[in-house]
């Protein structure tokens, strides 16, 4: 197998048939059925920016290009992350599946050389994998069954080089390294193996990924459809905005942190922008599918959320509910609104099935395809699972308006989201039967789904 330079600046291209032999999915490859020719997608993928944050809920962020995403689609106002941390997340979006399957349940740190590591803090000193496994199925190897060619940009921080999206169904990649996050987004953007050592400190990183974004787009000269997947660094820390949109929201009154943290949001929003601005420009915009979401709660203020990304409280609705909005030209209705629950995993198959133009039968998933809610219909509802391993809250079910929280101490939490959107009002003693129904089905599939060592 051609192995893959880890300092190169080059863009890597792999063919498939030098990828790793991989256990195909249990759905045998379908035709697209559908009218016209298979549409584009894109992947916008935003680390640690809260659902709070965006223009047309806080005012104080200005994100223009995302509030006419929304406007153009779907914003799905109740999606959630099944392990609300930046690995897990990003594996459950990849292969459609509750994390803690793949034995996954915090984020990958330092500890690469080993498959599993532990957290000194966590009551029961779960192992949790330092990469994602080669033989899990991603979207990506899924979609070049049914033609596609697929890019990669930005934040993969699912193990070393030999884990990379080349290795997991991506054709090409740029501006990937092991890290979780970078060391300044300005140049030099990591503290070692930077992927992307030519460009000076005047360059931030936000920009340097939306330019090869840009220039993938306009250069795409292949006869098959193409998926691009730009996985930001931004928003996560450390906060350095781009200075120009710092000194903007610092004329408005914010200082410090919070004028950068806004700072990044708006150079966030800005590459959406320019994403969408290159769609139009080629003539693809109304052939291009565009997913955009977030992999976890905010760090800051997520009000009226309760949670966030840390602080003991990351299954509370502030660290495991997240943006999405979903823009499917032809099928989307524009400005329509879904507030139905649904989660990441959800996304693999809804690809799957705009890709075929059939409905996903993936058997090792557990997502549930999202086209009925695209097209105005309704799902049936069902329970959403909820785990991490860091501190004594560690798992959920949610089904519907109700959410019951777990901890290792023995305490339960019971909230009816949609009256007790901040959680306020523990109803655990006030509805003991639903209580019951739901703590037993959460330990039916802890039983099923959480691996024993």
């Amino acid at each position: 197998m051609h192995r893959v330079p880890f300092f190169s600046i080059l863009l890597i291209t792999v063919l498939l048939s030098c990828n790793k032999q991989k256990k195909s999915s249990e759905s045998p490859p379908a035709q697209n059925d559908l009218d016209g020719a298979k549409p584009n997608i894109v992947i916008l993928f935003v680390d640690d920016y809260g659902w709070a944050d965006v223009g047309y809920r806080n005012a104080k962020f200005h994100t223009p290009n995302i509030n006419q995403l929304k406007d153009d689609g779907m914003d799905f106002t109740r999606a959630y992350i099944a392990t609300p941390t930046c690995s897990p997340s990003r594996a459950s979006l990849l292969t459609g599946k509750e994390p803690v399957r793949i034995q996954m349940v915090r984020h990958i740190g330092d500890e690469l050389i080993e498959e599993y590591h532990q957290w000194e803090t966590d009551p029961v000193q779960m192992p949790s994998r330092n990469w994602l496994p080669l033989e899990e199925i991603t979207y990506a190897e899924r979609l070049k069954e049914f033609g596609y060619y697929n890019m990669f940009i930005g934040k993969w921080h699912l193990g070393r080089e030999e884990f990379f999206p080349v290795y997991q169904g991506f054709d090409t990649q740029y501006g990937t390294s092991h890290h979780g996050h970078p060391k300044s987004y300005y140049h030099p953007f990591f503290k070692s193996d930077n992927p992307l050592p030519e460009f000076s400190e005047d360059d931030y990183l936000s920009d340097v990924l939306t330019d090869e974004a840009e220039r993938f787009i306009k250069e795409y000269d292949k006869d098959q459809p193409f998926m691009l997947s730009l996985y930001y660094y931004n928003v996560h820390g450390p906060q350095i905005g781009r200075k120009d949109f710092v000194e903007q929201y610092e004329e408005e009154g914010l200082k410090g942190k919070d004028a950068e943290y806004a700072g990044q949001v708006s150079a966030m929003d800005e590459s959406v922008g320019r994403v969408r601005k290159v769609l139009e420009e080629k003539g693809i915009a109304d052939n291009t599918v565009i997913v955009f979401l977030s992999d976890q709660g905010g760090l800051f203020s997520n009000i009226p959320l309760s949670g966030g990304k840390r602080g003991g409280n990351t299954l509370g609705e502030g660290g495991a509910r997240v943006p999405l909005i979903v823009h499917y030209p032809g099928h989307t209705e524009a400005k329509s609104t879904c507030d139905f629950p649904v989660q990441s995993l959800d996304i693999y198959p809804t690809l799957i099935e705009i890709a075929s133009g059939k409905e996903c039968t993936d058997k090792q998933i557990n997502g549930k395809s999202l086209i009925p809610l695209l097209h105005g219909k309704k799902m049936e509802n069902r329970n959403l699972f909820f785990f991490r391993s860091y501190e004594d809250q560690y798992a959920a079910i949610m089904n519907g308006d109700w959410k019951l929280i777990k901890y290792h101490s023995g305490k339960y939490e019971l909230f009816n989201i949609a009256q007790d959107i901040s959680e306020q009002h523990n109803l655990v003693e006030t509805e003991p039967n639903l209580a019951a129904k739901m703590i037993e089905d959460l330990a039916s599939w802890e039983d099923e789904a959480v691996p024993t060592y």
